[in-house]
């Protein structure tokens, strides 16, 4: 089959959560799109992506896939759904039609997207595919936190919680602004170490942004005992504001 006969794979960047935050690309693409995939999380389940494009005049096209990608860190148990789900895709793509896969957030920041194009170029090498980039969350969730991410030499780093309280630890070592994504993991513990470098009053905690359930809070210890969402994130500010000057010469 010749290529060019074939749908291309698009990665659709939504935002995180706020729909005002769609792109002028993302929004072009889904409006003339044929075919819109969507995550969830098991058959039947709501898609937090899909609910963000429900608060537009966006119209979902005839075709529509909710594929499942289950909460897991089985290696194996995602790789069976990726196939899964690529097969979909591909007879969609095979059709000559593109598909428009929803990514809350940005398609290249810690989603699903780049493993489900892995699967699919793994069954059909020529398939071409492409990303519309979007607003990853913690840039949504510094601009309502009333800071900066950082500025000046400040140095900032994101990893996911669950690498563990001493790989944090050692971030806390070396950057002056650390982003803690996945927090509700490992809640507790983040908590202690957060008592124990004093940086309760240098957080931020932000669930949901940009979505109508959003929370921001500042004074972190309160949350001690709190239910906190899967979408979830921290900012730890590990400096004293020193002018946006950042912390040369700490080793």
């Amino acid at each position: 089959m010749n290529t060019r006969t074939k749908g291309v794979l698009v990665g659709v960047s939504l935002g995180p959560g706020d729909p005002e935050l769609l792109t002028r690309a993302a929004w072009n693409a889904l409006e003339s799109a044929r075919c819109w995939a969507w995550p969830i999380v098991r058959k039947g389940a709501e898609s937090y992506a899909l609910s963000i494009l429900k608060r537009t005049t966006l119209v979902p096209p005839e075709i529509q896939l909710p594929l499942v990608f289950p909460m897991t860190r089985d290696r194996t148990t995602l790789t069976e759904h990726w196939q899964v789900a690529a097969q979909a895709i591909i007879e969609v793509l095979h059709q000559g039609i593109d598909c428009h896969f929803l990514v809350e957030g940005d398609a290249s920041f810690y989603a699903t997207f780049r493993h489900l194009e892995g699967a699919v170029r793994g069954m059909d090498p020529e398939i071409v595919s492409r990303v519309i980039p979007g607003v990853a969350s913690p840039l949504a969730a510094a601009g309502v936190s009333g800071r900066a991410l950082c500025d000046g030499d400040e140095r900032v780093a994101i990893i996911p919680a669950t690498v563990g309280m001493a790989d944090i630890a050692a971030a806390l070592d070396h950057f002056e602004v650390v982003v803690l994504m996945k927090v509700r993991a490992v809640w507790q513990p983040l908590l202690q170490l957060m008592e124990q470098r004093h940086l309760l009053d240098q957080a931020v905690f932000v669930e949901r942004v940009g979505s109508p359930e959003q929370r921001v809070i500042h004074d972190v210890a309160h949350l001690r005992d709190a239910d906190i969402h899967y979408l979830s994130l921290m900012i730890l500010y590990n400096h004293a504001g020193e002018a946006g000057l950042g912390m040369k010469g700490r080793s």
